[in-house]
């Protein structure tokens, strides 16, 4: 299952990283490049659910797929994200809320799996939204213009940031909650 049509579509994501990021050291308008790394952020981002579609309808679901595409979704993620800091577009404060709270969380999912409580840790709403709230103030703060000549991404990508950022923090404490009984009783 390392070669399938869903895990080389997870595989694209990492991929496209150092082509998105690449995109802001070319010899093109600010504009351009915006609007490069915009759509194929949204294209790669897309490629998450279509994966997830595909390995389940082509039973092309692996043990390595599940391993490797939350592993691409952070990657992509924690990069646009330093991109952005980069450009002055998201603040640092962001950006260690994001990455660090996708390194706790990842970790403790590795702890709790080796102990059997991955239940406990398993995706809630409260992660799917903040997800959701990333993914579309990551391409709006890429695009950093006017959309459509009405609506200031900057301005919109800016408000989510932060509110995935406040999300990012509730959805781990969520998780730590949830296990914190385990960790409990296995700690003396």
């Amino acid at each position: 299952m390392f070669w399938t049509i869903p895990t080389l579509m997870t595989w694209a994501r990492i991929v496209a990283i150092p082509l998105i990021v690449g995109v802001f050291y070319l010899p093109i308008e600010p504009d351009t490049r915006n609007l490069v790394a915009t759509v194929m952020f949204v294209v790669f981002a897309a490629t998450d659910w279509l994966d997830g579609y595909l390995a389940r309808k082509l039973n092309q679901v692996s043990a390595f797929g599940a391993f490797l595409d939350p592993v691409a979704d952070k990657f992509l993620v924690c990069a646009c994200v330093l991109v952005l800091v980069h450009l002055g577009r998201a603040d640092v404060f962001v950006a260690l809320i994001i990455i660090g709270r996708e390194i706790a969380i990842s970790a403790l999912r590795e702890w709790m799996a080796q102990i059997g409580a991955a239940k406990s840790v398993a995706v809630h709403m409260i992660g799917k939204l903040k997800t959701t709230a990333q993914m579309v103030a990551i391409p709006f703060l890429l695009f950093d213009g006017m959309l459509f000549g009405a609506i200031d991404t900057h301005l919109w990508g800016v408000w989510l940031i932060w509110i995935s950022a406040v999300m990012t923090v509730w959805s781990m404490v969520y998780y730590l909650q949830k296990a914190l009984p385990e960790i409990r009783s296995r700690v003396k």
